[in-house]
C-alpha cells in the first residue's frame, strides 16, 4: 500500500507523480527544484537556490511525519560540477552525522532550466 504526500509548503505536483509517497515505513520524495510553494522559480544565487529546495523536500518530509534526521538516502543533479562545492555546504548544513548516503550526477539538463534537482528517501517507521 501507498499513501501520498501532498503539502502546499511546497510546488505542487503537476504532472503524473506526487510530491512524496509513503510505503513500507519509508518516504520517497519526488525530486525537487528551487520552485517556491506558488510555483515560481527562485532567482538569485546558487546558495539561495539550494536552500529553496532544501526547504522544499522540509516540507514534504514533514508532511509525511519526518525530518532530515530520519533521511538515509539523497540523490542530487546539478548541470554544472563547478557548482557542486557551494551545493555541498548548503546541503550539508541540513544534516548531521551520521549523514544520509548520497550520490551527485552531473547530468546535461534538467526540469524548467534549472541547475540543481534533489530528492531523498527518508524512514519513517522502525521495521
Amino acid at each position: 500500500m501507498k499513501t501520498k504526500i501532498e503539502t502546499p509548503n511546497a510546488p505542487k505536483a503537476t504532472g503524473p507523480f506526487s510530491q512524496g509517497i509513503i510505503s513500507g515505513g519509508m518516504i520517497f520524495t519526488s525530486g525537487q527544484v528551487y520552485l517556491t510553494a506558488n510555483g515560481k522559480l527562485l532567482e538569485g544565487s546558487i546558495e539561495e537556490q539550494t536552500h529553496q529546495v532544501m526547504k522544499n523536500l522540509k516540507a514534504i518530509l514533514e508532511s509525511g511525519g519526518v525530518t532530515f534526521n530520519d533521511v538515509v538516502k539523497t540523490t542530487i543533479y546539478v548541470t554544472d560540477m563547478s557548482l557542486y562545492g557551494k551545493i555541498n555546504e548548503i546541503y550539508g548544513s541540513y544534516f548531521s552525522e551520521p549523514f544520509p548516503a548520497r550520490e551527485t550526477v552531473c547530468v546535461k539538463e534538467l526540469p524548467l532550466g534549472t541547475k540543481l534537482e534533489i530528492s531523498m528517501v527518508a524512514i519513517k517507521s522502525k521495521i
